[in-house]
């Protein structure tokens, strides 16, 4: 098993030395109190609203994977968003790496199942942090604006215990169920994501590059969103 160091240091996606990474990450926690508990709480909290949830990015852009540009553009999917809190919680000393799985998610728009045919939704990814010794996982994507559009409460973390997924919105409809895990990495495994995508959803992702999508967040407000 790989040591600590790794899930320390900077990688091509998680690039957790960036000095703008740095600078967010010490901002969102530099009067946070609470030892890392706190802290990662802090950084869970940004990047979960301060980055908007976008599932219309150009999957076959590199940059749509790596930390410092989700960052610099305040928008992107769950696959960045999470190597964004990676990276984060790397520039403060704290153990961090991706993990994957895929995911049912009935929180969808007419759009968005128009290009993907499917309400799985494969390579889905979330954040593990070694918070006291402990790893825990978080999952940072929709954010908060977007939760309360569709009646979703947001998703909490409290850094101690395992946070992955609403299962159920207010209503007590079903939301989201894990299908399978497909593990952690030390870095985004951009070309084995983007052959999947490719492969799962070809309309989806020839959209995107071309460009020709939608803004999620105005169709999550349909009622049939």
């Amino acid at each position: 098993m790989p040591s600590d160091v790794e899930y320390l240091r900077q990688s091509p996606f998680i690039d957790c030395d960036s000095p703008a990474i740095h600078a967010f990450a010490r901002s969102m926690t530099e009067h946070v109190d609470d030892g890392e508990v706190g802290r990662v709480v802090a950084l869970y909290l940004a990047v979960r609203d301060r980055i908007v949830y976008d599932p219309y990015v150009d999957f076959t852009d590199p940059a749509t994977y790596r930390a410092s540009s989700v960052l610099a553009l305040g928008r992107g999917f769950c696959v960045g968003k999470a190597a964004l809190l990676a990276a984060c919680a790397r520039a403060i000393g704290i153990p961090a790496r991706v993990g994957y799985a895929d995911v049912r998610n009935h929180m969808t728009s007419p759009r968005l199942y128009e290009l993907t045919k499917t309400d799985m939704f494969i390579w889905h990814s979330y954040t593990e942090l070694k918070v006291d010794g402990t790893w825990v996982k978080a999952t940072p994507a929709f954010d908060a604006d977007l939760c309360r559009r569709v009646g979703l409460a947001p998703l909490g973390f409290d850094g101690r215990e395992d946070s992955l997924f609403q299962a159920y919105d207010r209503a007590g409809a079903r939301r989201m169920e894990y299908v399978r895990d497909r593990g952690t990495y030390g870095d985004v495994p951009f070309e084995t994501i983007l052959s999947a995508f490719r492969e799962a959803y070809p309309a989806l992702v020839a959209a995107c590059a071309a460009h020709v999508c939608g803004d999620f967040h105005q169709e999550a407000v349909a009622p049939d969103a």
